[in-house]
């Protein structure tokens, strides 16, 4: 397993990747849609500004959004005090800014990690979590979502989360279009052949998009199991912690599908696992089973 600043630095290339990626996906699709549907090439230039403004927004703006999303309010030092000084404690262990700390009024135990960098990061925590866990077991948590920030999973997946969600309004319009407006006749056959190639790309590209987001985000889970036990050396926390938030069968009720690789457990509930392996691709979370089996292996 490489180390946590191979991870840091890694996770910033895959960033630039992203980005670069985004770009080079959007005036594909863009592209499709002037060829196809006949707009002309002004919609590629178009998509490309559209796509400039998304990046720029989810850069600066994900956690605000994501915030507003979750219904979370601010803690406050006196009436979440263990959350207060876990995570000021641990935020020194790792040798990052404390980040801004907020709180989500629902029994359901969760937690999640956003923002764009270090510096502008903020850790969010159920009431739920805040009162079942005992101090040794947030600090697991809490060690956890820290471990996303330091490792800059926060920023990895903010870029990750709007690349997918641009590719299927990008998809979605395209299906749309072709209901109204079909291509020249004068195509011929060729044209026939690519638009048939063209619209299986369309049918599969948001599918395969979402698939690799939620491969990354199952490894970046273990990544920050790991980088936690490292930063607290307790496993047997986080272990105890995973345990009770899987076992509590209460959905979070403002977690949705977009928001839901965020979170240090799934927080739909669902049981994909009982409907065959198959389903397990479509999985926010590596099992708790496979990540207890690889705390214990640190213990």
């Amino acid at each position: 397993m490489i180390n946590v600043y191979e991870q840091v630095d890694q996770n910033k290339r895959r960033s630039t990747v992203i980005m670069v990626l985004f770009v080079v996906v959007i005036t594909f699709f863009a592209w499709v849609l002037a060829y196809f549907l006949g707009y002309g090439l002004d919609i590629v230039g178009l998509a490309l500004i559209l796509a400039g403004l998304m990046s720029f927004v989810s850069y600066w703006w994900s956690d605000k959004i994501i915030l507003a999303i979750s219904k979370a309010r601010p803690a406050d030092k006196e009436r979440d005090f263990n959350f207060f000084t876990v995570t000021e404690n641990l935020a020194m262990a790792a040798q990052i800014p404390k980040p801004q700390l907020y709180v989500i009024e629902d029994t359901a135990p969760n937690a999640f990690a956003t923002g764009r960098d270090p510096k502008h990061a903020v850790v969010c925590a159920t009431t739920g979590l805040l009162k079942k866990l005992d101090r040794t077991e947030l600090e697991g948590v809490v060690a956890h979502e820290l471990s996303h920030v330091r490792n800059y999973d926060i920023r990895l997946m903010s870029l990750v989360t709007i690349l997918v969600g641009m590719i299927t309004l990008l998809a979605d319009w395209f299906l749309r279009g072709v209901r109204f407006k079909s291509r020249d006749k004068e195509s011929g056959n060729l044209g026939g052949i690519l638009f048939l190639i063209g619209l299986v790309l369309i049918f599969l590209s948001p599918i395969i998009a979402q698939l690799m987001k939620l491969a990354l985000a199952r490894r970046r889970e273990l990544l920050a199991d790991a980088s936690a036990v490292m930063l607290t050396r307790q496993p047997q926390g986080l272990m105890r912690a995973l345990e009770k938030i899987s076992a509590d069968k209460e959905p979070l009720e403002v977690a949705n599908k977009a928001t839901a690789h965020l979170y240090i457990t799934n927080p739909l509930k669902n049981r994909h696992d009982k409907i065959g392996w198959f389903a397990n691709f479509f999985n926010t979370h590596p099992p708790i089973e496979e990540r207890i089996k690889a705390l214990k292996a640190m213990s």
